[in-house]
């Protein structure tokens, strides 16, 4: 029975979170999408510069959101509404000085900084443009995320994902309106963006309205304890959300040197993509965060495993269905982005497309393994993972195999890196479990 109630939550969590977060992650697919049917190649190439800087803005509020949703859910789940609520309290304070920052960057440092991500003449007006929007829309970002992972952990998880779905979906329609009837050029998809958090925080604001929220904002002090219990526990989701956007700075740099602008626009068909396709499993794993955690709060070690083994399973099947979809589907999927019928994009996008995406499995693996660590309170094997396939590994994956075989070995740089991590995160699972064992063993005998 218990097993059964076990995965009865993991289905509902995880499918209401995969199903929001990829609507989530359709805010820059749709900006792809537009962007390329009204701008082309340059406006393509400047929406991919821009993009490393949303990953950094979405990982910095996912950080506080998930880092601070676990410890919360922990507390809740040992009835001390006190540190519950100054848990919330203290992530609100890190979301408002983070954002800050940010809307400042947007005001007065956009255009040195698109400069800094590569741009030339030729695109650096418009990716200015997205870029500033962007930026000055960070403390809606941010206090989006911050509210859909605690709404989530406070046994809400339809909320969040409505509000996600909504958002998402007023984005696509606004990407519309703005581009093509009122002719907003790239302003017009920044400003769409920018907006779907804003109704996604209109949303979830009737959950407080109606006072069904169990965290409150309490007068208390800012404590460096909580400040960095928050920060260990939602640095790999930091690390998740700005490794792509890494990584999407380094794949630039490489590619522009082999195939110009050209091969970065076509870039920018596969990491868009994979943004979608990383989304799935940050949802699978966000869903069984909340569950992670307060089993672990309870000490409830058999639905932790029993819930970690669906997650497992679920990565599996999912992984086949994507890979083989785009296997079949990469002409197509080329093809949509690629609105000026060039043939150089489309011949590097769908080769590009069936080796990237082999890796994807196993960054399913690595992503749901760093949120089990974290949600059980063991954060450091998942800093070990998010460190090594963000940027330990990636890095220099990708200048070794591009010296070695070029754009093949750029495509290829991606799933080498999360097979390594796989087996890294596979040794530390391993050996925490061992331990674990261990110490069963030892308290039994007592």
């Amino acid at each position: 029975m218990q097993e059964k109630s076990c995965f009865g939550m993991f289905i509902k969590y995880a499918s209401l979170n995969v199903l929001g977060m990829i609507a989530l992650s359709c805010y820059i697919l749709a900006d792809t999408f537009f962007v390329s049917k009204a701008l082309g190649a340059n406006g393509l190439t400047a929406l991919n510069l821009a993009i490393p800087v949303y990953s950094f803005i979405n990982g910095s509020g996912l950080m506080i959101g998930m880092g601070g949703g676990t410890k919360y859910s922990i507390f809740k789940s040992q009835k001390n509404k006190d540190r519950a609520d100054q848990i919330f309290t203290n992530g609100a304070a890190m979301t408002a000085m983070m954002a800050g920052i940010f809307f400042l960057l947007g005001l007065f440092a956009a255009g040195p900084l698109i400069r800094l991500l590569g741009a030339d003449d030729t695109v650096y007006e418009m990716g200015k443009t997205y870029l500033r929007v962007i930026l000055m829309f960070a403390p809606m970002f941010m206090t989006n995320n911050l509210l859909l992972c605690f709404i989530r952990n406070d046994g809400a998880p339809q909320l969040s994902m409505t509000a996600m779905i909504v958002g998402s979906l007023s984005n696509v329609v606004l990407d519309y309106v703005f581009m093509f009837p009122l002719n907003m050029g790239i302003f017009g998809a920044a400003f769409a963006t920018g907006l779907a958090p804003v109704i996604s925080i209109g949303i979830l604001s009737s959950y407080l309205l109606r006072k069904r929220n169990q965290f409150h904002l309490k007068k208390c002090r800012i404590l460096p304890n909580l400040i960095q219990g928050i920060f260990s526990s939602g640095l790999p989701s930091l690390v998740t959300e700005v490794s792509s956007g890494i990584v999407m700075i380094v794949f630039n740099m490489i590619i522009l040197g082999l195939a110009g602008n050209t091969g970065v626009a076509a870039y920018g068909v596969i990491a868009n993509l994979s943004l979608v396709v990383i989304s799935i499993y940050t949802g699978i794993s966000q869903g069984i965060q909340p569950l992670m955690s307060s089993y672990y709060g309870s000490g409830n070690r058999k639905n932790i495993s029993s819930t970690l083994r669906y997650a497992m399973c679920a990565v599996v099947l999912v992984s086949a269905l994507i890979y083989l979809s785009i296997f079949f589907g990469a002409d197509t999927i080329a093809s949509v982005f690629n609105s000026e019928q060039n043939q150089a994009l489309q011949s590097i996008a769908q080769t590009g497309l069936r080796i990237y995406f082999t890796g994807c499995v196993f960054a399913g693996f690595n992503i749901v393994l760093s949120v089990y660590f974290t949600s059980t309170d063991n954060p450091l094997p998942a800093h070990i993972i998010s460190l090594l396939r963000g940027f330990i590994f990636i890095i220099p994956m990708a200048f070794l195999l591009s010296a070695l075989g070029e754009l093949l070995g750029v495509w290829a740089a991606f799933p080498v890196t999360e097979f390594l991590v796989c087996l890294t995160g596979l040794g530390l699972f391993l050996k925490q479990s061992g331990a674990r064992h261990r110490s069963g063993s030892f308290q039994d005998r007592l």
